[in-house]
């Protein structure tokens, strides 16, 4: 996982380059409109994770400074959280990304698709997986309103649907779903 051109969990982007290639594929995914709020999330989080990997100075510190101005804002008007630390592979999809939070240490795969008032990485059973964030495979589809608690791993190509508390590890290909509690006829 090393491998930049990989993308997947490489925490240090090697290059102005490749942070410029990896925002340029985002734009791509949200359809090429600088205005949309989920790739200005994307991008002000790719912007701020390259800015930690640079080196000690002034530099760094101003370009941490401008990160996390940018980062209030996103999370003030739009009403998306990715930390820093949270690890993105490439070509994130936020759909209707209003409500979606990510946990500090979630590491997210390849090509994903997420949608609206979600939470990847939420906290139970007395904090005992506090430090420990979430892992969605590649091509992970998470529906809208989910909750993914902290320490599960999702496997690839995975779907979790509308309103689902995923509290267990989900295999590869599965499809998890929230269970019915009223019938209307």
């Amino acid at each position: 996982m090393d491998d930049p051109s990989k993308g997947t969990m490489n925490p240090v982007y090697p290059g102005v380059t490749n942070l410029i290639r990896l925002i340029r594929e985002d734009l791509f995914v949200h359809g090429g409109d600088l205005r949309m709020p989920s790739f200005l999330a994307i991008a002000v989080h790719r912007f701020g994770h390259w800015a930690s990997s640079q080196r000690q100075g002034a530099v760094r510190d101003a370009l941490l400074f401008f990160y996390r101005i940018m980062y209030r804002y996103v999370r003030k008007h739009y009403g998306i959280e990715i930390p820093i630390t949270t690890l993105i592979g490439r070509r994130l999809w936020l759909k209707y990304p209003s409500g979606t939070v990510f946990h500090g240490k979630a590491e997210i795969g390849d090509d994903c698709l997420i949608w609206q008032n979600t939470t990847i990485g939420a906290f139970y059973g007395l904090e005992k997986h506090f430090h420990e964030g979430p892992k969605l495979g590649d091509r992970v589809e998470v529906g809208a309103g989910a909750v993914i608690f902290a320490g599960v791993r999702v496997g690839e190509e995975a779907s979790i649907g509308p309103q689902a508390v995923v509290s267990s590890n989900v295999p590869a290909r599965a499809e998890v779903f929230a269970k019915a509690s009223h019938l209307y006829r």
